[in-house]
Protein backbone atom coordinates (compact mmCIF):
# COMPACT_ATOMS: atom_id res chain seq x y z
CA UNK A 1 0.00 0.00 0.00
CA UNK A 2 3.11 2.20 0.99
CA UNK A 3 4.20 1.61 -2.60
CA UNK A 4 0.95 2.03 -4.54
CA UNK A 5 0.08 5.02 -2.86
CA UNK A 6 3.41 6.90 -3.35
CA UNK A 7 2.90 6.34 -7.15
CA UNK A 8 -0.75 7.42 -6.99
CA UNK A 9 0.43 10.93 -6.04
CA UNK A 10 3.55 11.06 -7.88
CA UNK A 11 2.05 9.77 -11.52
CA UNK A 12 -0.87 12.17 -10.42
CA UNK A 13 0.83 15.30 -12.40
CA UNK A 14 1.82 13.36 -15.81
CA UNK A 15 0.43 15.21 -18.34
CA UNK A 16 -1.53 11.56 -19.67
CA UNK A 17 -2.70 11.37 -15.69
CA UNK A 18 -4.03 14.64 -15.92
CA UNK A 19 -6.05 13.64 -18.98
CA UNK A 20 -7.68 10.75 -17.58
CA UNK A 21 -8.55 13.18 -14.54
CA UNK A 22 -10.03 15.74 -16.91
CA UNK A 23 -11.84 12.07 -18.69
CA UNK A 24 -13.35 11.63 -15.35
CA UNK A 25 -14.01 15.07 -13.79
CA UNK A 26 -15.98 15.17 -16.94
CA UNK A 27 -18.61 12.61 -16.38
CA UNK A 28 -19.65 14.22 -13.44
CA UNK A 29 -20.71 11.59 -11.12
CA UNK A 30 -19.51 13.14 -7.62
CA UNK A 31 -19.33 10.83 -4.67
CA UNK A 32 -17.03 10.18 -1.17
CA UNK A 33 -14.48 8.31 -3.00
CA UNK A 34 -10.81 10.57 -2.93
CA UNK A 35 -8.53 11.17 -5.75
CA UNK A 36 -5.09 10.90 -4.85
CA UNK A 37 -3.10 14.11 -5.60
CA UNK A 38 -6.16 15.77 -5.71
CA UNK A 39 -9.56 17.92 -3.94
CA UNK A 40 -11.78 16.00 -5.91
CA UNK A 41 -14.09 13.07 -4.37
CA UNK A 42 -15.87 11.21 -6.99
CA UNK A 43 -18.26 7.95 -6.96
CA UNK A 44 -16.47 4.66 -5.93
CA UNK A 45 -15.78 3.61 -9.55
CA UNK A 46 -14.34 6.86 -11.06
CA UNK A 47 -12.22 7.49 -8.07
CA UNK A 48 -10.54 3.93 -8.40
CA UNK A 49 -10.45 4.35 -12.39
CA UNK A 50 -8.33 7.22 -11.94
CA UNK A 51 -6.21 6.29 -8.92
CA UNK A 52 -5.59 2.88 -10.56
CA UNK A 53 -4.45 5.12 -13.97
CA UNK A 54 -2.06 7.08 -11.69
CA UNK A 55 -0.49 4.26 -9.63
CA UNK A 56 -0.15 2.72 -13.16
CA UNK A 57 1.15 5.60 -15.02
CA UNK A 58 4.65 5.38 -15.06
CA UNK A 59 5.64 1.70 -15.06
CA UNK A 60 6.82 1.78 -11.29
CA UNK A 61 4.12 -0.68 -10.07
CA UNK A 62 4.54 -3.80 -8.05
CA UNK A 63 5.22 -6.92 -10.17
CA UNK A 64 4.13 -10.71 -9.72
CA UNK A 65 6.66 -12.16 -11.97
CA UNK A 66 4.67 -16.00 -11.89
CA UNK A 67 1.67 -13.83 -13.42
CA UNK A 68 3.51 -11.14 -15.21
CA UNK A 69 1.15 -8.60 -14.04
CA UNK A 70 1.00 -6.04 -11.77
CA UNK A 71 -1.71 -6.44 -9.41
CA UNK A 72 -1.28 -3.72 -7.03
CA UNK A 73 -2.62 -0.68 -8.84
CA UNK A 74 -6.09 -2.43 -9.68
CA UNK A 75 -6.54 -4.05 -6.33
CA UNK A 76 -5.25 -1.24 -3.96
CA UNK A 77 -7.44 1.64 -5.42
CA UNK A 78 -10.31 -0.54 -5.75
CA UNK A 79 -10.23 -1.80 -1.84
CA UNK A 80 -9.40 2.11 -1.10
CA UNK A 81 -12.12 3.78 -3.26
CA UNK A 82 -15.33 1.43 -1.62
CA UNK A 83 -13.76 0.98 1.27
CA UNK A 84 -14.12 5.11 1.71
CA UNK A 85 -17.52 4.82 0.65
CA UNK A 86 -18.63 2.36 2.54
CA UNK A 87 -17.05 3.59 5.54
CA UNK A 88 -14.62 0.30 6.16
CA UNK A 89 -11.42 0.38 8.33
CA UNK A 90 -7.70 -0.41 7.06
CA UNK A 91 -8.19 -4.12 8.14
CA UNK A 92 -11.46 -4.46 6.45
CA UNK A 93 -9.46 -3.19 3.34
CA UNK A 94 -6.52 -4.79 3.17
CA UNK A 95 -8.45 -8.04 4.02
CA UNK A 96 -9.95 -7.01 0.21
CA UNK A 97 -6.51 -5.86 -0.99
CA UNK A 98 -5.65 -9.69 -0.35
CA UNK A 99 -8.66 -11.44 -1.77
CA UNK A 100 -7.83 -9.22 -4.78
CA UNK A 101 -4.32 -9.91 -5.17
CA UNK A 102 -5.52 -13.99 -4.82
CA UNK A 103 -7.88 -14.07 -7.37
CA UNK A 104 -6.13 -11.94 -10.06
CA UNK A 105 -2.85 -13.28 -9.57
CA UNK A 106 -3.98 -17.13 -9.51
CA UNK A 107 -5.93 -17.13 -12.48
CA UNK A 108 -2.68 -14.65 -14.17
CA UNK A 109 -0.64 -17.72 -13.18
CA UNK A 110 -2.51 -20.17 -14.98
CA UNK A 111 -2.73 -17.78 -18.15
CA UNK A 112 1.22 -17.10 -17.71
CA UNK A 113 2.92 -16.48 -20.27
CA UNK A 114 0.73 -17.52 -23.34
CA UNK A 115 -1.46 -14.24 -22.13
CA UNK A 116 1.76 -12.03 -22.94
CA UNK A 117 3.02 -14.01 -25.91
CA UNK A 118 -0.29 -13.91 -27.59
CA UNK A 119 0.14 -10.07 -27.16
CA UNK A 120 -2.58 -9.20 -24.63
CA UNK A 121 -1.63 -6.92 -21.62
CA UNK A 122 -1.67 -9.40 -18.84
CA UNK A 123 -2.62 -6.46 -16.17
CA UNK A 124 -5.55 -5.15 -18.86
CA UNK A 125 -7.33 -8.73 -18.52
CA UNK A 126 -6.73 -9.78 -14.82
CA UNK A 127 -7.34 -6.31 -13.19
CA UNK A 128 -11.13 -7.50 -13.72
CA UNK A 129 -11.13 -10.48 -12.08
CA UNK A 130 -9.07 -8.52 -9.04
CA UNK A 131 -11.36 -5.63 -8.78
CA UNK A 132 -14.86 -7.98 -8.77
CA UNK A 133 -13.10 -9.83 -6.21
CA UNK A 134 -12.29 -6.65 -4.25
CA UNK A 135 -15.90 -5.29 -4.07
CA UNK A 136 -17.50 -8.73 -3.55
CA UNK A 137 -15.99 -9.05 -0.52
CA UNK A 138 -15.88 -5.18 0.53
CA UNK A 139 -19.58 -5.36 -0.18
CA UNK A 140 -20.07 -9.08 1.75
CA UNK A 141 -21.39 -11.09 -1.51
CA UNK A 142 -22.35 -14.19 -0.69
CA UNK A 143 -20.72 -17.13 -2.80
CA UNK A 144 -23.04 -17.17 -5.79
CA UNK A 145 -23.10 -13.32 -5.72
CA UNK A 146 -19.45 -13.64 -5.74
CA UNK A 147 -19.31 -16.15 -9.01
CA UNK A 148 -21.60 -13.87 -10.93
CA UNK A 149 -19.19 -10.54 -10.45
CA UNK A 150 -15.80 -12.62 -11.65
CA UNK A 151 -18.11 -14.29 -14.59
CA UNK A 152 -19.27 -11.13 -15.74
CA UNK A 153 -15.93 -9.77 -15.26
CA UNK A 154 -15.02 -11.86 -18.49
CA UNK A 155 -17.38 -9.89 -20.73
CA UNK A 156 -14.84 -6.92 -20.06
CA UNK A 157 -11.31 -8.72 -20.31
CA UNK A 158 -9.25 -6.65 -22.91
CA UNK A 159 -6.01 -5.45 -23.56
CA UNK A 160 -3.28 -5.97 -25.61
CA UNK A 161 0.51 -4.36 -25.75
CA UNK A 162 0.45 -3.19 -29.59
CA UNK A 163 1.79 -0.09 -27.30
CA UNK A 164 5.58 -1.27 -26.97
CA UNK A 165 5.63 -1.07 -30.83
CA UNK A 166 3.32 2.01 -31.67
CA UNK A 167 2.87 3.85 -28.50
CA UNK A 168 -0.33 5.41 -26.85
CA UNK A 169 -1.07 6.46 -23.62
CA UNK A 170 -3.72 4.18 -23.27
CA UNK A 171 -1.65 1.55 -21.78
CA UNK A 172 -1.31 3.97 -18.83
CA UNK A 173 -5.22 3.60 -18.34
CA UNK A 174 -5.38 0.00 -18.46
CA UNK A 175 -5.74 -0.60 -14.81
CA UNK A 176 -8.00 2.05 -14.37
CA UNK A 177 -10.15 0.36 -17.20
CA UNK A 178 -10.23 -2.89 -15.74
CA UNK A 179 -10.33 -2.07 -12.38
CA UNK A 180 -13.90 0.34 -13.09
CA UNK A 181 -14.91 -2.50 -15.20
CA UNK A 182 -14.47 -5.07 -12.72
CA UNK A 183 -16.09 -2.60 -9.87
CA UNK A 184 -19.21 -2.53 -12.43
CA UNK A 185 -19.39 -6.24 -12.98
CA UNK A 186 -19.67 -6.77 -9.09
CA UNK A 187 -22.23 -4.12 -9.45
CA UNK A 188 -24.21 -6.00 -11.95
CA UNK A 189 -24.14 -9.06 -10.25
CA UNK A 190 -25.17 -7.74 -6.98
CA UNK A 191 -28.34 -6.09 -9.27
CA UNK A 192 -29.15 -9.62 -10.02
CA UNK A 193 -27.34 -10.27 -13.56
CA UNK A 194 -25.92 -13.37 -13.65
CA UNK A 195 -22.95 -14.88 -16.06
CA UNK A 196 -21.59 -18.13 -17.68
CA UNK A 197 -20.57 -20.78 -14.24
CA UNK A 198 -18.09 -21.87 -16.45
CA UNK A 199 -15.95 -18.34 -17.49
CA UNK A 200 -12.75 -20.07 -16.42
CA UNK A 201 -12.78 -23.35 -18.41
CA UNK A 202 -15.41 -23.33 -20.44
CA UNK A 203 -15.20 -24.03 -23.94
CA UNK A 204 -15.56 -20.59 -24.72
CA UNK A 205 -14.34 -19.11 -21.58
CA UNK A 206 -11.12 -17.16 -20.64
CA UNK A 207 -9.13 -20.13 -21.71
CA UNK A 208 -10.31 -21.13 -24.90
CA UNK A 209 -10.97 -18.05 -26.43
CA UNK A 210 -7.65 -16.14 -25.37
CA UNK A 211 -5.29 -18.76 -24.90
CA UNK A 212 -6.73 -21.37 -26.97
CA UNK A 213 -6.19 -24.11 -24.39
CA UNK A 214 -7.75 -24.95 -21.46
CA UNK A 215 -6.40 -23.90 -17.96
CA UNK A 216 -3.97 -26.71 -17.45
CA UNK A 217 -3.64 -30.01 -14.89
CA UNK A 218 -2.78 -27.85 -11.94
CA UNK A 219 -5.76 -25.32 -12.10
CA UNK A 220 -7.74 -26.72 -9.23
CA UNK A 221 -4.81 -26.95 -7.11
CA UNK A 222 -4.30 -23.16 -8.11
CA UNK A 223 -7.20 -22.48 -6.33
CA UNK A 224 -6.29 -24.47 -3.72
CA UNK A 225 -6.38 -22.48 0.09
CA UNK A 226 -3.86 -24.50 1.60
CA UNK A 227 -1.22 -23.07 -1.30
CA UNK A 228 0.65 -20.19 -0.46
CA UNK A 229 -0.61 -16.95 -1.05
CA UNK A 230 0.74 -15.11 -4.63
CA UNK A 231 0.84 -12.20 -2.86
CA UNK A 232 3.87 -12.87 -0.66
CA UNK A 233 5.73 -13.57 -4.57
CA UNK A 234 4.75 -9.89 -5.28
CA UNK A 235 8.08 -7.76 -5.93
CA UNK A 236 8.69 -3.81 -5.43
CA UNK A 237 10.23 -2.30 -8.83
CA UNK A 238 13.83 -0.42 -8.67
CA UNK A 239 13.65 0.96 -11.90
CA UNK A 240 10.47 2.61 -13.51
CA UNK A 241 10.20 0.53 -16.68
CA UNK A 242 9.15 -2.85 -18.19
CA UNK A 243 9.90 -5.48 -15.24
CA UNK A 244 11.28 -7.40 -18.01
CA UNK A 245 14.15 -5.42 -17.80
CA UNK A 246 15.40 -5.23 -14.48
CA UNK A 247 17.57 -8.34 -14.54
CA UNK A 248 19.40 -6.90 -17.36
CA UNK A 249 19.56 -3.50 -15.96
CA UNK A 250 21.64 -5.52 -12.91
CA UNK A 251 23.13 -7.21 -14.72
CA UNK A 252 25.03 -4.40 -16.73
CA UNK A 253 25.23 -2.13 -14.11
CA UNK A 254 28.79 -3.39 -12.78
CA UNK A 255 30.12 -2.38 -16.74
CA UNK A 256 29.69 1.21 -16.04
CA UNK A 257 32.71 2.24 -15.15
CA UNK A 258 34.44 -0.13 -18.21
CA UNK A 259 31.96 1.40 -20.32
CA UNK A 260 34.75 2.51 -22.66
CA UNK A 261 36.35 -0.50 -23.25
CA UNK A 262 33.00 -2.90 -23.92
CA UNK A 263 33.03 -3.66 -27.82
CA UNK A 264 29.24 -5.41 -27.79
CA UNK A 265 26.84 -6.82 -25.92
CA UNK A 266 24.67 -9.94 -26.20
CA UNK A 267 21.41 -10.27 -24.14
CA UNK A 268 19.63 -13.53 -24.17
CA UNK A 269 15.83 -13.27 -23.32
CA UNK A 270 12.59 -15.46 -22.77
CA UNK A 271 10.62 -15.57 -25.75
CA UNK A 272 7.35 -14.01 -23.70
CA UNK A 273 9.40 -10.93 -22.97
CA UNK A 274 10.66 -10.56 -26.10
CA UNK A 275 7.40 -9.59 -27.53
CA UNK A 276 7.74 -6.57 -24.85
CA UNK A 277 10.84 -5.03 -24.78
CA UNK A 278 12.98 -7.04 -27.13
CA UNK A 279 12.83 -7.83 -31.19
CA UNK A 280 9.11 -8.12 -31.38
CA UNK A 281 8.62 -4.87 -30.42
CA UNK A 282 8.92 -2.49 -33.29
CA UNK A 283 10.70 0.47 -31.70
CA UNK A 284 13.29 -0.94 -29.56
CA UNK A 285 16.35 0.24 -31.32
CA UNK A 286 14.26 3.37 -32.59
CA UNK A 287 11.99 4.89 -29.48
CA UNK A 288 9.71 7.98 -30.57
CA UNK A 289 8.06 8.22 -27.11
CA UNK A 290 8.61 7.59 -23.09
CA UNK A 291 6.27 4.57 -23.56
CA UNK A 292 8.94 2.95 -25.78
CA UNK A 293 11.50 4.28 -23.68
CA UNK A 294 10.30 2.38 -20.59
CA UNK A 295 9.58 -1.19 -23.18
CA UNK A 296 13.06 -0.58 -25.07
CA UNK A 297 15.49 -3.51 -23.30
CA UNK A 298 18.64 -2.13 -25.45
CA UNK A 299 17.22 1.42 -24.30
CA UNK A 300 17.58 0.32 -20.26
CA UNK A 301 21.05 -0.97 -20.61
CA UNK A 302 22.08 1.51 -22.24
CA UNK A 303 21.12 4.11 -19.28
CA UNK A 304 22.54 1.59 -16.96
CA UNK A 305 25.58 1.01 -18.93
CA UNK A 306 26.34 5.08 -19.17
CA UNK A 307 25.25 5.14 -15.63
CA UNK A 308 22.06 7.25 -16.16
CA UNK A 309 19.62 5.18 -13.87
CA UNK A 310 16.97 3.84 -14.63
CA UNK A 311 15.01 5.37 -12.28
CA UNK A 312 12.00 8.33 -11.73
CA UNK A 313 14.26 10.88 -12.70
CA UNK A 314 15.69 10.02 -15.53
CA UNK A 315 12.55 9.44 -17.14
CA UNK A 316 11.24 12.15 -16.21
CA UNK A 317 14.01 13.98 -17.49
CA UNK A 318 13.56 12.25 -20.66
CA UNK A 319 9.99 13.48 -20.59
CA UNK A 320 11.24 16.95 -20.63
CA UNK A 321 13.59 17.26 -23.14
CA UNK A 322 16.48 16.87 -20.57
CA UNK A 323 18.57 13.75 -21.76
CA UNK A 324 21.05 13.59 -24.74
CA UNK A 325 19.63 10.23 -26.83
CA UNK A 326 22.66 10.72 -29.19
CA UNK A 327 25.27 8.49 -26.49
CA UNK A 328 22.05 6.38 -25.16
CA UNK A 329 21.38 5.47 -28.71
CA UNK A 330 24.85 4.54 -30.01
CA UNK A 331 25.54 2.59 -26.54
CA UNK A 332 21.82 0.72 -27.58
CA UNK A 333 22.87 -0.24 -31.10
CA UNK A 334 25.49 -2.34 -29.65
CA UNK A 335 23.56 -4.67 -27.89
CA UNK A 336 22.44 -7.57 -29.98
CA UNK A 337 19.16 -9.30 -28.54
CA UNK A 338 19.18 -13.20 -28.92
CA UNK A 339 15.62 -15.18 -27.73
CA UNK A 340 16.51 -18.16 -26.05
CA UNK A 341 13.59 -20.44 -25.28
CA UNK A 342 15.71 -22.42 -22.81
CA UNK A 343 15.28 -19.59 -19.81
CA UNK A 344 11.47 -20.52 -20.25
CA UNK A 345 11.99 -23.59 -19.73
CA UNK A 346 14.14 -23.54 -16.75
CA UNK A 347 12.93 -20.70 -15.27
CA UNK A 348 9.37 -20.38 -15.52
CA UNK A 349 7.78 -17.74 -13.71
CA UNK A 350 11.21 -15.82 -12.95
CA UNK A 351 12.14 -12.65 -14.70
CA UNK A 352 15.80 -13.41 -15.46
CA UNK A 353 19.01 -12.18 -17.72
CA UNK A 354 21.32 -13.51 -18.97
CA UNK A 355 24.07 -11.08 -20.74
CA UNK A 356 27.80 -11.07 -22.19
CA UNK A 357 29.82 -8.27 -22.40
CA UNK A 358 32.41 -8.85 -24.40
CA UNK A 359 35.96 -6.00 -24.23
CA UNK A 360 38.05 -4.35 -26.81
CA UNK A 361 40.58 -6.72 -26.31
CA UNK A 362 38.83 -9.85 -26.86
CA UNK A 363 37.87 -11.25 -23.42
CA UNK A 364 34.41 -11.50 -22.19
CA UNK A 365 32.35 -11.54 -18.83
CA UNK A 366 29.20 -13.99 -18.63
CA UNK A 367 26.43 -12.48 -15.96
CA UNK A 368 23.27 -14.11 -14.64
CA UNK A 369 20.80 -12.71 -12.72
CA UNK A 370 17.85 -14.95 -11.72
CA UNK A 371 16.53 -12.27 -8.79
CA UNK A 372 16.58 -8.90 -9.83
CA UNK A 373 16.39 -6.39 -6.80
CA UNK A 374 13.09 -5.98 -5.69
CA UNK A 375 11.99 -9.50 -6.20
CA UNK A 376 11.08 -11.44 -2.83
CA UNK A 377 14.66 -13.18 -2.21
CA UNK A 378 16.71 -9.91 -3.16
CA UNK A 379 14.46 -7.05 -1.70
CA UNK A 380 14.71 -3.28 -1.58
CA UNK A 381 15.52 -2.23 2.05
CA UNK A 382 13.75 -0.31 3.94
CA UNK A 383 15.81 2.69 3.78
CA UNK A 384 15.62 2.12 -0.50
CA UNK A 385 11.72 1.99 -0.13
CA UNK A 386 11.63 4.97 2.07
CA UNK A 387 13.73 6.78 -0.45
CA UNK A 388 11.05 5.67 -3.76
CA UNK A 389 8.68 6.99 -1.39
CA UNK A 390 9.71 10.21 -0.61
CA UNK A 391 11.11 10.80 -4.32
CA UNK A 392 7.57 10.76 -5.74
CA UNK A 393 5.39 12.34 -2.94
CA UNK A 394 7.65 15.66 -1.80
CA UNK A 395 7.28 17.48 -4.91
CA UNK A 396 3.57 16.87 -4.68
CA UNK A 397 2.71 16.82 -0.91
CA UNK A 398 5.42 19.24 0.18
CA UNK A 399 8.02 17.43 2.45
CA UNK A 400 6.50 17.45 5.48
CA UNK A 401 3.50 15.94 4.51
CA UNK A 402 5.06 13.51 2.75
CA UNK A 403 7.39 12.06 5.82
CA UNK A 404 3.74 12.44 7.91
CA UNK A 405 2.00 10.15 5.27
CA UNK A 406 4.92 7.68 5.82
CA UNK A 407 4.80 7.81 9.32
CA UNK A 408 1.18 6.84 9.20
CA UNK A 409 1.55 3.91 6.79
CA UNK A 410 4.37 2.55 8.67
CA UNK A 411 2.55 2.93 12.24
CA UNK A 412 -1.46 3.23 11.45
CA UNK A 413 -3.32 0.66 13.80
CA UNK A 414 -5.54 -1.30 10.31
CA UNK A 415 -8.98 -1.59 13.22
CA UNK A 416 -9.10 1.79 14.27
CA UNK A 417 -7.87 3.53 10.72
CA UNK A 418 -10.39 4.58 8.06
CA UNK A 419 -10.07 3.90 5.01
CA UNK A 420 -11.30 7.87 4.22
CA UNK A 421 -8.65 8.96 7.02
CA UNK A 422 -5.82 7.55 4.95
CA UNK A 423 -7.10 9.28 1.62
CA UNK A 424 -7.65 12.40 3.27
CA UNK A 425 -3.62 12.19 3.85
CA UNK A 426 -3.24 11.78 0.06
CA UNK A 427 -5.09 14.79 -1.13
CA UNK A 428 -3.17 17.61 -2.88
Amino acid sequence: MRDQLALQIGTSRMPWSQKVLAFARAQQRPGRSRVSASALALSAADAAFVNAAFGHGFEYDDAHGPSASHPGSCVIAAALAIGEELGSNIEEVITAIVAGYEVYTRIGVLAAPDLLKRGFHPHAVLSNFGAAAVAAKLRKFDAETTLHALSIALSHASGTTEYTSTGGSIKRVHAGIGTRNGMVAADMAQSGITGPRSFLSGNKGLFRTFLQRGPGEQAEEQFSLDRPFEIGAVWLKAYCACYCTHAYIDAIRPFADRFADISGVEARIHPAFNVVVGTANANAYEPQNIEHVQFSLPVQMAFAMLGKGNGYRVHRDYLNGKIDMGPVMAAARGIKITVAPKLEQQYPGKFVAEVTVTFRDGKSEHVFVEDPIGTLVNPMSEQQQDAKFMELTTDVLGDARAKALLTTLKEMDPPRTKAADLMAMCAA
